[in-house]
């Protein structure tokens, strides 16, 4: 099981004492895929570090709109899991399993005891924490400056697989930039128009790879 903590470089400085303590109170859970491992007014438990897999931490508004704040991949911590570890509060979002998933969870005593005793378990947490902020504030920014057009663009080129395909619906598009899906349908059909992309009941496919991107970069 101590295998683990070197799939983590900033865990992999911790002296023996300190391995031996995580490895010891830690466990390894798995959860199966479309799990809501954590909701909005529930207290964290644990810190969950993921071995494999991916986590999708969205945000509800009070109108019923999703967006999706980021991914948790393999390898990664969850910020919000951090944050509200460090200031006793529960969750404001979800954090739903998008795959299977596999995860270490470090109670909260010993999440607390590792922070207190080892400056390199400290800059790991705090690590993670800035470079997720500084990615968060991306979003903010995007959401609140970007064109919804040219922010659709580089989300269909991001998520396309190798043949261009993006198995999601326009509702699930609209949840990814935190908009409607009548904006998302607009801007389809207006991409389909323009002869970019193909649309299909479920599935967006790219046909125009270069003047889509062409466009997004714009």
């Amino acid at each position: 099981m101590s295998d683990w903590i070197d799939q983590f470089p900033g865990l992999s400085r911790l002296n023996a004492e300190l391995r031996r303590t995580l490895t010891e109170r830690s466990r390894i859970a798995a959860v199966p895929a479309g799990t809501v491992i954590f909701g909005p007014g529930k207290a964290p438990e644990n810190l969950l570090l993921l071995l494999a897999g991916v986590v999708r931490v969205q945000q509800v508004s009070e109108t019923g709109r999703e967006i999706v704040l980021y991914r948790v991949y393999a390898h990664e911590s969850c910020v919000l899991t951090t944050a509200c570890l460090l200031a006793y509060e529960d969750y404001s979002a979800e954090g739903i399993a998008e795959t299977d998933v596999s995860a270490v969870a470090i109670p909260r005593d010993v999440f607390e005891d590792m922070i207190a005793r080892s400056s390199a378990f400290r800059s790991f947490v705090f690590t993670a924490f800035a470079k997720r902020i500084t990615d968060l504030f991306t979003v903010i920014e995007h959401i609140a400056f970007q064109r919804i057009d040219i922010r659709l663009a580089q989300k269909l080129l991001e998520l396309q697989g190798e043949r261009g395909e993006i198995q999601l619906t326009h509702q699930q598009l609209a949840t990814e930039l935190g908009t409607a899906r009548e904006v998302v349908s607009r801007q389809i059909q207006e991409f389909q128009r323009r002869g970019w992309v193909a649309a299909a009941r479920g599935s967006v496919t790219v046909s125009d790879r270069p003047a889509l991107q062409a466009f997004a970069e714009a």
